[in-house]
């Protein structure tokens, strides 16, 4: 007798690990010829890239650079301001027991404090810590069970969503670009400068994934003439990646990773800044797929032996985009007499909230007042925080789900009255949702003729706590639908404990003979 198994392969993603660390990257940067003496230093800000990632047993090495920009008090007066700009190289291993060699591992970086002293009049001492968060992912493909062809093999199913892996790739692509700024500024040197990723966006069509973005780029500067200014411009960035097969509906991943950063002056005649960035975009497809996952399974009159295995996987992803709005007027009394020059902006997540298909999320803003007081004419900083609180709703199975939320500042705005600050600041929040699931996988299918089979006809049982019709009717070699057919059941979910039930014995319907199996994948 030959019993035919279906089978289903899917290519499964799991996420085997997540892990942040704080490295601490640092070093001494000595003042150029060039320029005068430290007094003391003003503000220090920088760029992180990552130009090298090597995955191997336990480890995960990153060779990466901070392109760091020191705004500081000249010593040949009190009113004179100037800047260096250098990199930091760095090369970290860090340890993460979970991951293997070959894994996908995604990379997140973040500056969370960057710190500058003067050493001496030529020399400053910069520390930086820099959280670096890893995910490790492993792909397998798996076959999995879905039908046994054969009236007399009894099934316990479940339906079961899943996001199969539909494909992946990465590509580079690069900006590279002249910063005009205005022909009234003789440009003498760079004082800041901050390049981000926003307004990111994805299009799918004709089996390629449009990736783009904007590269937004601020720039403090030095005039010759002594003035303080600043440049804000966007630059378009677009890349495509190959994805067979792939439809609108799908589900993509596509995190951007800057790996390299150069800006730098051009002729002062030109009055504009040269700005070189290379972008690498990977790209995750998932297709949402409804599996019919075979639970348990029985013969009766036959003794049948199978292998139960659990396999991870990831299911109910869900990706929403939108915007946070904060608009609030702050008292800042430093600000009375002075002139904002710029204003570094680092939000950050307290607590989130999930909760009836929304998520509630609690944070602030991190705010660096860069400005001008009009009464000494000197350069100072104030830092404030800025509560919001942000809400995202219509997500499905919301409760026990995995929550990735990115942010970036898309717009901002700071308007001084006085010392009262009208703030406009739009976040855009990126939020990816997911579980981590078992799947029961059964394997190694066998079927035996039963011996020693019960005499009995029919058998009349009284329904203890923990009982439900399938347990019962393996256990004496039945089947649910010929108990709920005799006993007139009309929810087979609902057994009443003490309750009599009268259960019949199950005729099998197969000829003498071998029984093989065989399989449809």
């Amino acid at each position: 007798m030959d019993i035919n198994i279906t089978k289903e392969t899917f290519n499964i993603n799991k996420i085997v690990c997540e892990k942040k660390e704080i490295i601490t990257v640092q070093g001494d940067i000595i003042v150029p010829d060039s320029k005068p003496d430290i007094l003391n230093t003003i503000n220090t800000s920088g760029n992180v890239c990552i130009y090298k990632k090597e995955v191997m047993d336990g480890k995960v090495r990153i060779d990466g650079n901070i392109l760091t920009y020191i705004m500081y008090l000249a010593d040949e007066s009190r009113d004179n301001i100037r800047g260096i700009n250098t990199g930091l190289d760095f090369s970290e291993a860090i340890n993460v027991s979970e991951i293997q060699s070959g894994m996908e591992v995604e990379l997140n970086t973040k500056i969370k404090v960057i710190e500058c002293k003067v050493l001496n009049g030529r020399k400053v001492g910069v520390k930086v810590n820099l959280e670096v968060s890893i995910k490790a992912y492993s792909k397998e493909d798996i076959n999995i069970v879905t039908n046994m062809n054969d009236e007399n093999i009894q099934t316990l199913c479940r339906n079961i969503n899943i996001n199969s892996l539909l494909g992946e790739g990465s590509t580079k692509t690069y900006v590279k670009e002249n910063i005009s700024i205005p022909a009234t500024d003789n440009l003498a040197e760079i004082l800041s400068a901050q390049a981000c990723l926003v307004d990111k966006d994805i299009k799918i069509s004709y089996n390629k994934v449009l990736a783009k973005s904007e590269v937004e780029i601020k720039l403090v500067y030095l005039t010759e003439d002594g003035r303080i200014c600043i440049s804000r411009n966007r630059v378009p960035l677009v890349g495509f990646i190959d994805m067979p097969n792939i439809k609108e509906e799908n589900i993509c991943e596509t995190p951007y990773m800057i790996k390299n950063i150069i800006i730098k002056p051009n002729a002062v005649e030109e009055h504009s800044v040269y700005i070189e960035l290379e972008v690498e975009i990977t790209c995750k497809v998932y297709e949402e797929k409804e599996i019919k996952v075979i639970q348990d399974m029985y013969c009766p009159g036959e003794k049948m032996l199978f292998d139960t295995n659990t396999v991870n996987t990831i299911t109910n992803k869900q990706c929403k985009r939108n915007i946070c709005s904060i608009r609030e007027k702050v008292n800042i009394p430093e600000l009375e007499n002075g002139n904002i020059i710029d204003v570094e902006i680092n939000p950050i997540i307290n607590k989130e909230n999930k909760l009836n298909g929304k998520i509630i999320f609690e944070g602030e803003l991190e705010l660096n007042f860069i400005y001008i007081e009009t009464s000494t004419v000197g350069v100072n900083t104030k830092k404030i925080n800025l509560p919001f609180e942000h809400t995202i709703d219509g997500i499905e199975n919301i409760e026990n789900s995995r929550v990735d939320t990115t942010i970036d500042v898309n717009a901002q705005e700071f308007a001084n009255q006085a010392g009262v600050v009208n703030s406009n600041v739009d976040l855009n929040f990126e939020t990816n949702m997911y579980r981590n699931s078992e799947i029961p996988v059964i394997d190694n299918i066998s079927v035996e003729e039963e011996e020693n089979l019960e005499d009995y006809s029919v058998i009349i049982y009284v329904v203890k706590k923990g009982d439900t019709l399938w347990n019962i009717a393996k256990r004496f070699g039945s089947t649910v639908d010929d108990i709920v057919r005799v006993n007139g059941i009309e929810r087979p979910d609902k057994l009443n404990v003490g309750e009599k039930i009268y259960i019949p014995k199950y005729v099998l319907k197969r000829a003498k003979e071998p029984i093989t199996i065989s399989q449809n994948v």
